[in-house]
This record gives structure tokens, sequence and C-alpha cells, in this order.
């Protein structure tokens, strides 16, 4: 059957059949970090980097030759309700900076070589404003994941996600809203900078968007479909479709941070693929990380979205595969080991 025909609740299967990670592999990277000329543990975290690719890479020599930045552009309807700083328009806009290297993603991208994906997803044709409609039917969702689910097709052993789309932080908070609960202000911040009179319309764009399913918001991918813009919907396929494909992810903020909150809501294993690259300026970031037990690898009170913080994450992890590979032994090196 092809992706774009799979029915919606197949969805559900997906996520719930996940393929565990390969513990053989992680051992093999153990027991080769315990022979390396350094004390054990030394490279902290670096070494929880190797283990990691290694289980979802299921390879017990890990690399990473060649990280895609995959960015999936959409436009919402709730920005029509003066939630965001910018206007729409500005999607497009910075697709085409994107395609021209104008953008902070592609400096990035070039200083870590790193490859580059932009992908549009109906810019001229917002999804509707999700304070008076659903953003989807369930086969315009699950044909929009499918696509996600495909745009990873053509290799990569690294994927990092990222994002762009005017008034999206508005759909993340709704979407973290319905999963998380508390009040809809708690999970809204200034996005682009919007703030004043502009802050409040977005608390409550978020405040009736959730409203509006009238307390069913116990099946993640029905908030999906509810809330969900196309670009949180792709990205949350091409979280899955890497599970299955032994495809390493990296999430970068706010917004990606969405789509692997649904499938973590549905099936918190769905995502230990996952690694989150750095803590939003977004404040509710943090919440939501810490609600789903995620440590972020970075810190740097970057909000900008792009991908910027998973390209920074990849560079790091690109060098502790380097690391872990190139490091001669004790044996090798003629060094003396503990005794």
């Amino acid at each position: 059957m092809a992706l774009t025909a799979l029915p919606f609740d197949d969805f559900r299967d997906l996520i719930n059949l996940v393929p565990g990670p390969d513990r053989g592999a992680v051992d093999a990277v153990k027991a080769r970090d315990a022979q390396l000329t350094k004390p054990p543990g030394s490279l902290g975290r670096l070494e929880e980097l190797v283990e990691w690719l290694a289980a979802w890479q299921g390879k017990a020599d890990p690399s990473v030759i060649r990280p895609v930045v995959a960015v999936f552009a959409a436009n919402h309807g709730v920005a029509d309700r003066g939630v965001s700083a910018y206007p729409a328009a500005v999607t497009r806009q910075m697709v085409e900076n994107f395609a021209a290297g104008g953008a902070a993603i592609n400096q990035i991208c070039a200083a870590n070589d790193i490859g580059l994906k932009v992908f549009e997803l109906a810019l001229d044709y917002p999804t509707p404003d999700i304070t008076i409609a659903d953003a989807f039917d369930e086969a315009g969702c699950a044909a929009t994941m499918a696509f996600g689910m495909e745009s990873i097709a053509g290799g990569t052993d690294l994927l990092c996600l990222g994002e762009m789309g005017i008034a999206n932080t508005t759909v993340a908070a709704a979407i973290f809203h319905a999963l998380f609960g508390a009040e809809a202000g708690d999970w809204v911040g200034p996005g682009t900078g919007v703030a004043g009179e502009g802050l409040a319309r977005k608390v409550e764009a978020v405040r009736a968007a959730v409203a509006r399913l009238d307390g069913k918001t116990d099946d993640p991918l029905e908030v999906l479909r509810r809330l969900g813009g196309r670009e949180i919907a792709a990205m949350a396929g091409a979280i899955l479709a890497a599970r299955y494909q032994k495809i390493p992810v990296i999430i970068d903020g706010f917004v990606v941070t969405a789509a692997a909150a649904v499938l973590w809501a549905a099936n918190a294993a769905s995502i230990d693929h996952c690694l989150f690259a750095h803590c939003s300026a977004e404040w509710a970031h943090a919440k939501v990380l810490d609600a789903m037990g995620k440590k972020p690898l970075l810190d740097l009170g970057m909000r900008l979205g792009e991908g910027t913080g998973a390209a920074l994450a990849a560079g790091i992890v690109k060098s502790a595969a380097q690391i872990h590979a190139g490091m001669a032994t004790f044996a090798q090196a003629g060094v003396s080991n503990k005794d």
C-alpha cells in the first residue's frame, strides 16, 4: 500500500509497534570506549551520544556521514487573528531566502557540512483557523503525515528537523495545552516577538482552539488532526518513518517538539530515537521537555526555528562519532591503561 493511501487509524499501529534499540550495538560501543586513550567517562555526554547513535542506527561502529536538515514550511489560518509580529507572507519569503542561501540555517549547515532540504506544504492554502475549525479531516492529516514519511527518501544517517511558518508557535502551544493541560497562557510565549495586545490575542486563540475540542484530548492523533499545522503533521510522519528506517533524529525547538509530543503522548517509547537539540528561549519549551522527561543538549537562548538548534547539535554528534571512531586504543597508542 502506498503511504499516501494509509488510513488515519493505521498510524496508531505504526506508533505502537515501533522497533526497539539495538542493544548489541550499544554494548560494542561501550566495549570500545573502555579501551580508548582517556579516563572512563571523561567525555561526558559525548560518550552517551555515540551510544545513542549505535542504538538507533543499529551499528556497532556508528557514523555521521550524510546528515540532513529537513525544514518543513506551512501557513496557518490562525495567523489572521494577529497572533504573530510578522505577516503570513513571510513564510514564503523565508523559504525563498533558504533557497538563496541567505538564512541562518544555511550558514550553520555550511559550517558543519550538513545537507539541507526544504519542503513547502501548500503555502498558498493555509490550514483553517483552528479557533473555529479543524486543521484537517482524517484523510488530509494522514496524507500529510505520509508526505513527511516519504520526505526522508534519498538516504541520510542523521535527520535534523526544522520548520518555518508564521503563527506556528500558536499552533504548537495549542497542541501542548491539549496534551498537557494547565492553562492556555502557560504554553504561550512571544514567538517571533509578539507582545502586549498581540500576546493576549495569542493566548485567547490557544484557549479557544482547545476549548473547541470540548475536552476530547485523550487521543493524540486527534489532537494533531484538529489543531496541528501541515508542517507539524509532516514532521510527525518523518520522525515515525526515521524510526523504522534506523535513522536517529534531532528535534529542533518549540514547534518541532510539538510534532514529537504528539507521538510521545501516543507511545512514549516512539521517540526514544530522538535527541532534543536545545531548550528554546520560548519559555514553555522547558516545561514541555520536563513533562516528557527529555534533557536538551544545548541551551543557547535561541528561538529562531529553521532547524538551527538541531544543526548545531548535529555538529556535536558528528564530533562525538568521529572521536569514538578515530581515537586510538591504549594498545594501539602504546599508552598504559589503569591497573
